[in-house]
Formats: structure tokens, sequence, C-alpha cells
């Protein structure tokens, strides 16, 4: 009998797998020097915020710009100009060094010494805002054209597109009708306002990718190399994989625990699906559905605590909360998507009499545990640090430095008492450079001194980790590649909220979205009585709907953080008018931020897991979409029942208690009418029943709840009667 493979592919071939079909990964081909020179550049930019994270960051011009050099000059080098580019045989040449063309070599240099320009010419800046010389105007549309071009280059076209529309509207807001009509602006006004100010492209977008989301992109890389995802997975089939259906549940459950590592759908999908999919199509699910069920899983990565994706950093600067604030509020909202995804995979197994995993198929958890309990250090000191209240930065930095440590000196299995020494010291040095005032050289001497004594000891023992440090230097490479495209969204995103700072845009569209909400809830008025939803409320609903129309739309062809930061930017102060909490309004656009990668045409996470399970990306994206819907429905939850948000103002533990009965209610109805299967194969009136009760038992209140569970009585007495016949039927038929 043919097994279901249970390890994970190695680094390079879960690389190999990100480039084919993630396009944020897609690099082109290069030759000595050029590879080299990359190599360490990359390196160095990674050493770059390590040390700064650990250190000291540096002042906060500086240091975006630093950052920001890097990330433009490397994109030039790394991403061909156009898809035939990417797949052109290279060679040395003078016109094109390391099989780079020459004008990217130039491009590369040119942006980073026009970011470079601003830190350089800092200390009398101040004189210059509102006032810019001949050379801002320069530079500043060097970076302003270079920019637009980077990020078309590393992501597509859609967000460069965005950014001019946004600039077009700036420089020529006299010719717009209406309310959008204002003064215009003059070139060399947009550049000040974009360049030399912190509202545009030096904004908080690129400071929260400079200061927290690449030390998190690193330390998912690190912890996945020291072997953290292969024991997350070995558990999640242990728990899941033996019940019906094993394989999908094992995904379900994977990928919720890969997510506190990685906030990319993508990456997580890749990684998880490669052992999930292949094993979904084994026992019998059809190929697209294999496909959905890892994607609409790894969508999950971006809103599961502790890491979270880019945009949740994003939100400590926008409302100015801390860390653990965000990561609590996103714990019963997570839940739910994976509850959803769950039980749908759960009634799809039952309705079709598929399998789980058998004795031999799975791994074995003690033995695993065994080999790999250590790599959870790093994840549990992380996670301790980040709920003690400290700096996001420094939690990264701890996790990235005990991944290193516990990679290095501790092997797979058969530790001796000398790696647990080694292990324990290196360690204690670690704790005494987090969490003391020393002085930044003296931190760096204890640390230096630490890491040579270590090593020396290693080698004179001859003792051997469970990774090389040749795959330290590597994982440092691949998190700089990972940070890349996100860098320059970020700072395109600048752009767009530059425009809206320089012409109150903002206020407009808000004015806008509550006048068109108004007058829907005037109609629906006239159908909805008042006692089942007051005026503003159905104004607060046409306002919701619409704004997760957009972000569905917006999210179609950018990346999650470029579109949280844009909502963000113009939506959510709508809501807040309308009465929502801040928190609650930022995590509403989040979601349906998040939800665009499921949701086609442009479907990230969907298209990479159809890619690996061969099926079509379009049907794939569909019925991801569906096994997602729980997704889609708790946002509107949390809005109107802040309590389900646990941190949010007004929390009581009774709305909490009839919120989540409710939804889990709720959301449980809804697999079943999807899925077509509850006890027995579901008749057309027995899902419509099970739909509307669903929605009526996921708005927040006990009445709505008790009137859903009502309706499906019948449902519930037709299935246990026919499921009563089958069991009587199923003896005499053998």
């Amino acid at each position: 009998m043919s097994t279901i493979p249970v390890t994970l592919p190695d680094d390079k071939q879960l690389l190999a797998l990100e480039e084919k079909f993630d396009p944020e990964m897609r690099f082109r081909p290069s030759v000595p020097p050029a590879t080299v020179l990359i190599k360490w550049l990359l390196i160095t930019l990674s050493c770059f915020h390590y040390y700064t994270a650990g250190f000291g960051l540096l002042r906060e011009t500086t240091h975006r710009g630093v950052h920001l050099a890097f990330v433009l000059g490397l994109i030039f080098l790394v991403f061909a100009g156009s898809k035939a580019a990417e797949n052109r045989t290279v060679r040395h040449s003078l016109a094109a060094p390391g099989g780079i063309p020459l004008y990217d070599w130039l491009l590369g240099i040119g942006v980073a010494l026009a970011v470079l320009y601003i830190p350089y010419t800092f200390e009398d800046l101040a004189f210059r805002v509102g006032n810019p010389n001949s050379y801002d105007v320069v530079f500043g549309s060097m970076l302003f054209v270079a920019l637009l071009e980077a990020t078309r280059r590393s992501m597509g076209w859609p967000l460069p597109v965005i950014a001019l529309g946004f600039s077009f509207y700036a420089l020529f807001g006299q010719y717009f009708p209406g309310l959008l009509q204002h003064a215009g602006s003059s070139w060399s006004q947009f550049i000040n306002h974009q360049y030399l100010t912190s509202q545009g492209i030096y904004g908080v977008a690129v400071g929260v990718v400079a200061t927290y989301v690449f030390h998190f992109v690193l330390f998912g890389v690190l912890a996945t190399r020291i072997g953290l995802g292969q024991l997350f997975l070995d558990i999640a089939s242990s728990i899941a994989g033996r019940y019906a259906g094993g394989p999908a549940k094992v995904s379900v459950f994977g990928s919720a625990m890969f997510g506190m590592l990685s906030g990319s759908s993508v990456a997580n999908a890749v990684t998880v699906g490669s052992l999930t999919i292949p094993a979904m199509i084994r026992v019998g699910y059809q190929r697209h559905f294999a496909g959905a069920v890892e994607a609409a899983a790894s969508t999950g990565g971006q809103i599961t605590p502790p890491v979270l994706g880019a945009a949740a950093f994003l939100m400590i600067e926008f409302l100015g909360l801390p860390y653990q604030t965000i990561i609590t509020a996103a714990i019963v909202p997570a839940f739910m998507h994976f509850f959803g995804v769950f039980m749908q995979v759960h009634f799809e197994a039952k309705r079709y009499g598929l399998r789980g995993l058998t004795e031999e198929e799975m791994p074995k958890l003690r033995q695993s545990l065994k080999m790999r309990w250590p790599t959870l250090i790093p994840l549990f000191l992380l996670i301790s640090i980040l709920v003690s209240g400290r700096t996001p930065y420094l939690a990264a930095f701890v996790g990235i430095t005990s991944s290193a440590i516990v990679g290095v000196t501790t092997q797979v299995q058969g530790n001796t008492l000398k790696n647990w020494l080694l292990m324990v010291v290196m360690h204690l040095a670690l704790m005494l450079v987090a969490f003391t005032d020393f002085d930044e050289m003296l931190k760096l001497g204890i640390f230096g001194v630490a890491v040579t004594i270590t090593l020396i000891t290693m080698r004179m023992a001859h003792i051997r980790g469970r990774i090389e440090l040749a795959v330290l230097v590597e994982a440092f490479e691949t998190g700089a590649k990972y940070a890349l495209a996100v860098g320059a969204a970020a700072a395109t995103v600048g752009i767009v909220i530059g425009v809206v700072t320089l012409t109150g845009v903002g206020f407009k569209i808000s004015f806008i979205i509550t006048g068109a909400a108004t007058s829907i809830a005037n109609g629906l008025s006239l159908i909805v009585p008042s006692y089942l939803m007051a005026f503003q409320s159905l104004t607060l609903l046409a306002a919701l709907v619409m704004t997760a129309a957009v972000c569905i739309l917006m999210g179609a062809g950018i990346p999650t953080t470029a579109n949280y930061i844009i909502m963000v930017t113009v939506a959510a102060p709508t809501l807040v008018q309308l009465g929502v909490e801040p928190l609650v309004a930022h995590f509403f656009v989040f979601y349906y931020g998040v939800l665009a990668d499921i949701t086609p045409p442009v479907a990230l996470a969907a298209y990479a897991a159809a890619g690996m399970a061969g099926s079509d990306p379009f049907k794939t994206g569909n019925t991801a979409f569906r096994l997602g819907i729980a997704k889609a429905l708790v946002p509107f939850v949390f809005v109107f029942s802040p309590s389900l948000i646990l941190v949010a103002k007004g929390f009581t533990w009774t709305d909490f208690a009839i919120t989540f009965t409710g939804c889990v209610l709720g959301i449980t109805f809804l697999a079943m009418a999807f899925s077509k299967f509850f006890l027995v194969e579901m008749k057309r009136w027995e899902q419509a029943l099970c739909i509307a009760a669903a929605l009526l038992m996921v708005a927040p209140s006990l009445s709505a709840t008790l009137i859903g569970v009502g309706m499906v009585v019948p449902v519930l007495l037709r299935q246990i009667k026919d499921w009563r016949l089958v069991q009587v039927a199923r003896p005499l038929a053998h």
C-alpha cells in the first residue's frame, strides 16, 4: 500500500515552489559577479535590520532611508523589466554586467542615491519643507518615477496605476467636478509633500515595514529552517489525521499553526500545501476542492496571532495601541475562520465517505516531539516578550536569535550535555542583551564574545547542530528577498496617503459614502421594520457592504498590506463617523483585504494551491471563497457586537457568550448548507432554511439566534429520521 508523505520538501524545493506560484518571488537569473553581489547585499540588508532591532534603531528618517535604498536598489537587480527578460539566457558582458542590463544597474544606483539624499541633507531639511530647492525636486522626481517602476516589476501594474490616479487627482484637482474639486497642486508642491515630509513616501507605511515587518519575515524563515513548521504539521496530523477526510483537516490545523510563523498566504499555501494537497487527492477529494481547502486555510496566516500579517503592525502605528492588544483582538475572529473551513471540510468528507489517515501514514507524535521540541523555544520567547508589553522588534530579535541558537547548538536527535550547555549559555547571553540597560557597545561586546566562544567550542568539540551556519546565511538572504516587494508596496502606498493628506480627499470620500449609505438606508427602511433594525444600523450596514465590496475589488490587484492602508485612509474614517470603534473599523478593513487572496479573478493563494493540485484556478478560487465564507461574515458580526473582539470598549461576557454561540451555530449550519450534508444528503429546502437560519444566528442578538435555532428544527428532525432509516437498511443490505 502506498503511503502519504509526511515530510516537507527541503528548503530549496520550497523556495522553487514559491518562485513558481508567487509573482513577488519571481527573480531573474544572473551570473557572477552580480549573483555574489546581490546575495551579500540581501544579507547586509537582513543584518542591518537584525542589528538595529537588538541594539538600537537609527534616527527615523535615516532608518527608513537606509531600508528603502536597499529595497528599491535591489529590486532593479533581482526583478526583470519584462517577462521575456525573466526567461532569457544570461551571460556576463560590458552591456550586461553579471547578466543584468547596464540600465538596471544605473536605475538601482540612481534610486538609492535619491532615497539617501533625504537622510544626508536632514540637518537643514526643516528649512526646505514647503520651499523645495531644485535638487529636492530633481531627486524627488527621480524617486517618484523609479518607485513606480520598482513596484510594477515586483508586483505588477495595479498598485502603480492606483498611485498614478491619485497623483493625477492631486495635480489636476481643479478640473474635477463637484465635491471632489480642489485647488490643484504644482509639481514642486507635490514633490515637496511626497518627498520632504513624513506624510508621503517616507511615511508610516515604510516605517512599519522597516521597523517591524522585516524582522518577523526573517523570524518566519529561520523558524521554518530549524524544523518548527514540520513539528506543527506533525502535531496537526496527530490531532486530526485519523478522522474522516483527515488530510484536509490536517491542512486546516497545520495552516493555523504555520500561520503563527508566516504572515504570507502564498508562502503558507506552498509550504503546507506541498504536503496536504497530494494527501487530500489520494483519499478522494476532488482536485479543485483540495486546492481550495489549502488556499482558504492559508489565508488565515495573516489573521493568526502572534505574528499576523504586515497590516497588524500598521495598526500599532495608526491606532497607537500596544501589539498585545492587537493579537488579543485577533484570537476569536481567527478561530471563527478556521472553524468555518473545518466544518465544511468535515461535512464534505462525510458526504463522500472519505477516509482518514492510517497509523502507517501518520507521523509518530512522540518521536517528532522528542526530535523537535527545542524548536518551540524561539516561538515561546517571542510570544512571551510580545505579551509582556515590550516592542515587537525586540521580540523578533529574540525570536530570530533564539532560532539561530537552537538550530546551531542542538541536533535533530541524540543531543549531548555539551549541546544543552551551549544552548543555555547562548540564551543567557541573549537575555542579558535583550533585557538590560547596558550601553549599545557593551551589549554588542557581550553578544560577540558569547558567539565567538560558542563557535570555538563547537569547532573543538566537533559539535554539529540541526542546521549548518551556511543555512543561517541562506535564511538571511531569503528573508530579505521576501521583504522586497512589500517594501516597494509600502512606499508606493505612501504616495496615496500623501495625496489624501495633501488634498483632504479622504473627508470628501467619507461624506460621499455616508450620503450613499443614508440613501440606501432610506430605501431599506420601507422594507425592514424598525423593531428589527434601526435606521442608524441600516445606514451602518449599507456603509459596511460598500466598504467590503471596495476592499475586495481593490484586493483583486494589490497586496493585502497596500489594500489595508488605502482603505484605512479613505474608508475607515467613514465607519468611525457612523459610530464604529476605531479598532473594530480597522479590523473590518483588514479582514476584507485578506479575503482578496481567495477572491477571483486575482486570488494568489488560490492560484498557488491550484497549481500544486493541478486544478482549474478560477474554480479553485470560487471554492476557496465558499470555504472561507466565515471570514466574510464575522467582520459584520464584530462591528455590531464588538465584544467578539475581546478588547473592544463595552466588552461584557454576556454579549460575548451570545455572539460567540450564535456565530458557532450559524457557521455550522452554513457549512451544512454549502456541503449539502449533515447526517444524510440535504434537500434544497433544507439548504435554503439552513442558510436563512445561519444568517439570523450570526446576527449578534439572542432573539435572532433563538429564531434561527427554531427554523432548523424541521431540518434536524428530517435528517435524524432519514439517518435512522439508513442505519436500519445497512445491515439488511449486507
